[in-house]
């Protein structure tokens, strides 16, 4: 029978994995071989209510996500976010483990910048499989910064505590940002690979029954016929070709509106249905926002 455990703070967290109360209690860092790998995990359920990034070096570890499961494995970096569901499968420790997790709870964050900017880092919503792959000096970078963050953790409380400790994650994150962007980089062929698969996705939609049954093709719907989460296909075309999802989906649609404008002579709110939308007006927003000038005035142009 599945047990379903809400992390929803701190000090649940050290219970959960039956460590000592947390000096912070609102964030802390937890090195890995204080992790007591032996606790068995069984069948269990575990919704986090709190922010997670970890890194992890001789421990072998999946983890259910959905209806997948996928290897942890050693020098990638994970992120969690509040509100997401992991079944963990019991470890299996391969060497003299090491590494850190670091929690923090919304509180922490909720009224400084980095609260108001924390959507921005959109690898907290990328699927497992797609954890940050770290080289041997990034990942001396991160340790680094989780080390300054430990520092303020285990040093009493002050006015400068918060801010000190909130400015480390906010830097974590943003180097994180970076090595993203370079592992878009690098892995270019293939992203070239799924920008081709994404096109070729969109032209079946819209020649299949899809928009009339499913309306609109949705960023989600596209990322779960290609295997990835929406932010991460997002990111993944916005570093490749300048545009997100979003955009890619909308610049199909407006071209293949002005096909149809210009070779046909079904009406706009005809085109407007075949296309997926549920009312004509919000065909001929996009279409103006996109052109400058209305399904109707276009078809009128040589």
């Amino acid at each position: 029978m599945t047990t379903f455990i809400t992390i929803d703070s701190i000090t649940k967290a050290h219970e959960f994995l039956g460590l000592k109360a947390p000096k912070h209690p609102l964030v802390s860092v937890i090195p890995v071989e204080e992790v007591p790998f032996e606790m068995d995990l069984g069948a269990i359920r575990l919704t986090l209510d709190v922010y997670v990034v970890s890194l992890k070096e001789g421990v072998h570890c999946n983890f259910g996500y959905g209806r997948n499961s996928y290897d942890f494995t050693n020098g990638t970096l994970l992120f969690t976010q509040p509100g997401q569901v992991l079944t963990p499968e019991n470890p299996t420790i391969t060497e003299n483990p090491s590494g850190w997790m670091l929690m923090f709870h919304p509180d922490l964050i909720r009224r400084s910048v980095l609260g108001s900017a924390i959507e921005n880092y959109s690898f907290f919503s990328y699927e497992i499989f797609e954890a940050l792959h770290l080289s041997e000096e990034e990942k001396q970078t991160v340790t680094d910064l989780i080390h300054k963050i430990e520092k303020e953790i285990q040093h009493p409380i002050d006015k400068h505590s918060q801010k000190l400790i909130i400015s480390n994650i906010g830097l974590l994150l943003d180097y994180c940002m970076r090595y993203y962007d370079r592992q878009f980089f690098v892995r270019t062929d293939l992203n070239k690979d799924h920008v081709t698969e994404f096109e070729a996705l969109l032209k079946a939609y819209f020649e299949s029954n899809k928009p009339m049954e499913l309306g609109l093709p949705t960023v989600t719907y596209c990322g779960e016929q290609l295997h990835m989460s929406p932010n991460y296909l997002s990111d993944l075309l916005k570093k490749e070709t300048g545009k997100s999802a979003k955009d890619h989906i909308n610049a199909f649609i407006v071209n293949r509106a002005k096909n149809r404008l210009m070779g046909s002579k079904d009406s706009v709110s005809e085109i407007a249905y075949d296309l997926g939308f549920d009312y004509p007006q919000h065909f001929s927003t996009l279409f103006k926002k996109k052109t400058g000038i209305s399904p109707a005035k276009y078809r009128t142009l040589n």
